[in-house]
């Protein structure tokens, strides 16, 4: 059976639609729209992790001494504009990364895309709105709010990052253990760079290898 409400909208010319699936979409949007504020004020900021690697030994076939390793490590570090701010047990690095202008742009199309979510929203919601001395809003406007992202991105400038860098050895000094502490970021090129494999996971050659 139809319902009055959709028997006049559709004999008004109206698009009938299922409130409830509407209503239901407006609060998972809703929900979700905080998640773009949060996006940009996490990339101004590093997202610190703890992670351990492990890399054959002194002891091992083609393995390496802890001297050794350390000096790969200090080479790294160097040519990733990292300086040594500590040395001790465990060696900190610091270093100085860079605002990216893709970066930039990336949140502003972001952004962009948000906004005009949120201007079709609103623009179903309040059909028949009028403001007084502006008349019908144009929701779409909220668009070029988008650059605002890039430019909040931009002005917090240059990022420094710690990096924390733990060596050790297995009583066999077959097996060297790394612990690192630093941005995600960081630690990912650094494994795949000096070929380390993370503690307790296998590793698996890809097919160019």
């Amino acid at each position: 059976t139809t319902s009055a409400a959709e028997t006049a909208s559709a004999s008004s010319g109206g698009v009938g639609y299922s409130q409830l699936s509407y209503y239901t979409i407006l609060g998972l949007y809703v929900m979700s729209f905080p998640g773009l504020w949060s996006q940009i004020k996490r990339s101004t900021e590093a997202k610190i992790k703890r992670k351990t690697f492990v890399s054959p030994g002194e002891s091992a076939p083609e393995g390496k001494a802890l001297r050794q390793q350390a000096g790969e490590i200090m080479a790294y570090m160097k040519a990733n504009n990292y300086e040594v701010v500590e040395a001790g047990e465990t060696i900190t690095f610091r270093g100085l990364v860079q605002r990216s202008l893709s970066q930039a742009f990336f949140l502003t199309f972001c952004t962009a895309l948000g906004m005009a979510s949120l201007a079709l929203v609103l623009q179903i919601q309040f059909q028949n709105l009028v403001i007084p001395g502006i008349g019908e809003p144009n929701w779409f406007l909220l668009t070029l709010l988008s650059p605002y992202a890039g430019i909040y991105y931009w002005k917090s400038g240059d990022r420094v990052d710690d990096c924390e860098v733990k060596l050790s050895t297995n009583e066999e000094e077959t097996e060297n253990e790394i612990l690192v502490q630093g941005s995600d970021e960081e630690i990912e090129r650094m494994w795949r760079t000096l070929g380390w494999a993370e503690k307790g996971m296998v590793k698996v050659a890809g097919i160019f290898e």
